[in-house]
């Protein structure tokens, strides 16, 4: 591809610290490939001397080979690898490191969930605990927060440091390193060993950055510290993609990038070339409402193309037919189904759209493995009252549900592989409280055995109580109830037009089979739709796209309260826009789970003029 202006002159930069800025579908791949060439044609630099850090894999991976490509060769000297990779192989060299000492991600979770019963065991029964707990392990490290500041969202701070510090404990013991103490150990290793930094330095003489908006702290104080004492330093990003705040990226790091490095030069790759007109002038007309971002003014060479479209449903549903009716229409038309994505902003989103297409047999593929929500515990424990009302009485299905509400019933007391009311009465024999108790239960099991499936679990919910269950677990556990109801919510919407525990059981079985089908055909050719979630959709592109769901409390999403956060959901929702190359279509509802819902303030953002 033929360099533009703004790309030649990053390209030609040869010393100093450099920041391009790179707005969307604007050959930031290019722009680097081409200057690492540049380097090593024009200005002589040796290859040996050149780094290349990325985030993924397959980023380095595709970078290598588009410069070996370009250069006509089968072998380079620059090094192209992740953040990880680079710091692990600095570790490797000092200590002597082997594949012995990198922590299994399986081994890992074993550790957090031996803590977990240690120091909270009624933890252990949330199934999402343990990977939240690993994300704010990772959070505190990667941003090196002392943990005596680090105030926990997922469980009480006592037992956050106790399994914190026990991890710790645990992989010291065995040598043993995760993915974050690969940056954590080498930062420490270059502070204290200031000879293995020099010989480092020595040993890059040019450092290029890509996706440098994705930066966490750590990553930057060990990069700030190989770029001395020439500070030689590329960096290419788009402030305006930075979406990945709980990971521990700041948009910060590349905003203060002049104030660190004062004789910066700067580069704006203006030119899109993915978009049309239209859909690259509304997605401007939203990121422009971000306070906290450097200014751009970005153009295309493309026509104008159809405006974007904003379409209100009644309902989800409505929007997944209106969605299928479309996509059909395309491949009637000639179109490749390959050539479309539909993006939501949850995971939890995915299962009523999966089960839409999955109805009409078309076919589809999914970049992430999403998880299954039948397997949440939530799931779990309607279907383990459900079949204590068919009848069933494992001691297993007992213990999960008896004290969801609580009801104060003793593990003592379930001793028998099968139970029954009577034996429970009998072991409480004299205390009329508790006999009172194992009365109501047992009478509420018999009415939910009358009632068909999606009555049952309404009963399950408001007459049992599990509702206010849920309100008390999560001022436990720290987070908003409605996180929590939303699971509730949307695992009882799926049995809507279902009849018996029997036959939702079978559409678990089979949406359960399509997900696990799924996730094995990753790595091979990906035919059909692509569904995904706007984290997920960075870095591709489509010649349609479809964005459900955009409603007040979804996008952006409810968490997001504080200005800082609101400016990262509408980064987000920009991410997602700009993955159009031809249409757009945006699509909100007014009513969901029986509720009004309120469409995004950002879709009046995108039809400004």
């Amino acid at each position: 591809m033929k360099l533009n202006t703004s790309q030649e002159r990053a390209v030609a930069h040869l010393s100093g610290p450099m920041m391009v800025l790179a707005g969307p579908g604007s050959g930031k791949t290019s722009t680097i490939v081409g200057r690492i060439e540049y380097l090593v044609h024009h200005y002589q630099v040796d290859p040996f001397g050149i780094l290349v850090v990325t985030f993924s894999r397959a980023a380095a991976r595709e970078m290598k080979e588009r410069y070996l490509q370009k250069t006509g060769k089968n072998y380079t000297k620059v090094t192209f690898g992740t953040f990880h990779g680079i710091f692990y192989g600095i570790l490797k060299q000092a200590y002597g490191l082997g594949a012995r000492n990198i922590l299994p991600e399986e081994k890992k979770f074993e550790f957090l969930r031996q803590l977990t019963w240690q120091y909270g065991e009624e933890l252990t029964e949330d199934g999402e605990f343990t990977e939240e707990l690993a994300r704010e392990i990772s959070l505190v490290k990667n941003s090196r927060i002392p943990l005596e500041h680090y105030y926990s969202s997922c469980c009480c701070d006592e037992i956050f440091k106790k399994i914190f510090k026990g991890y710790q404990r645990k992989c010291r013991k065995e040598r043993l390193l995760d993915f974050d103490d690969m940056l954590v150990c080498c930062y420490e290793l270059l502070s204290q060993r200031k000879d293995i930094l020099a010989a480092w330095q020595k040993r890059f003489s040019y450092i290029l950055v890509d996706e440098y908006q994705d930066i966490n702290q750590i990553q930057y104080d060990v990069l700030r510290m190989l770029a001395l004492p020439e500070n030689n330093l590329f960096i290419v990003g788009d402030d305006d993609q930075s979406i990945y705040h709980f990971r521990g990226a700041k948009p910060e790091i590349m905003l203060h990038f002049n104030k660190d490095f004062p004789t910066a030069k700067q580069e704006l790759l203006s030119v899109n070339y993915r978009c049309t007109g239209n859909i690259l002038k509304s997605a401007l007309h939203l990121i422009g409402h971000n306070k906290n971002r450097f200014p751009k003014q970005l153009e295309t060479p493309n026509e104008e193309g159809a405006p974007v479209e904003i379409l209100d449903f009644q309902t989800p549903r409505e929007q997944n037919l209106y969605l299928l009716k479309e996509l059909q229409k395309e491949v009637e038309t000639g179109g490749k189904l390959e050539d479309s994505a539909v993006l939501v902003r949850t995971n939890l989103e995915t299962e009523g759209i999966v089960r839409a297409f999955m109805d009409y047999n078309l076919p589809f593929h999914m970049k992430e493995k999403l998880p299954n929500i039948y397997e949440h515990w939530i799931a779990r424990d309607l279907i383990a009252y459900l079949k204590l009302a068919r009848g069933e009485r494992s001691r297993s299905l007992f213990l999960s549900v008896m004290n969801r509400p609580n009801r104060y019933l003793s593990r003592e007391a379930i001793y028998e592989k099968q139970v029954s009311f009577e034996t429970l009465r009998i072991f409480y024999e004299g205390k009329e409280w508790m006999c009172d108790r194992i009365d109501k239960m047992e009478d509420q099991i018999k009415v939910l055995a009358s009632m068909p499936l999606y009555g049952a679990i309404n009963f399950i919910r408001k007459g049992i109580g599990y509702e206010e269950y849920l309100q008390e677990y999560a001022s436990y556990r720290r987070i908003k109830p409605e996180e929590l109801m939303e699971v509730l919510n949307r695992i009882h919407e799926s049995t809507r037009d279902v009849k018996t525990l029997e036959e939702w059981e079978e559409r678990i079985h089979k949406y359960t089979q399509a997900l696990l089908e799924q996730a094995k055909n990753q790595n091979e050719k990906q035919q059909g739709v692509l569904i995904s979630t706007l984290h997920g959709s960075k870095g591709l592109e489509f010649k349609n796209v479809f964005i459900l769901n955009i409603n007040e409390g979804n996008i952006p999403y409810k968490k997001a309260v504080l200005d800082a956060q609101v400016e990262e959901e509408r980064r987000l929702f920009y991410v997602g826009m700009t993955r159009a190359k031809k249409r757009l279509t945006l699509c909100y509802v007014h009513f969901q789970f029986e509720k009004q819902k309120e469409k995004s303030r950002f879709l009046g953002e995108v039809m400004e003029t």
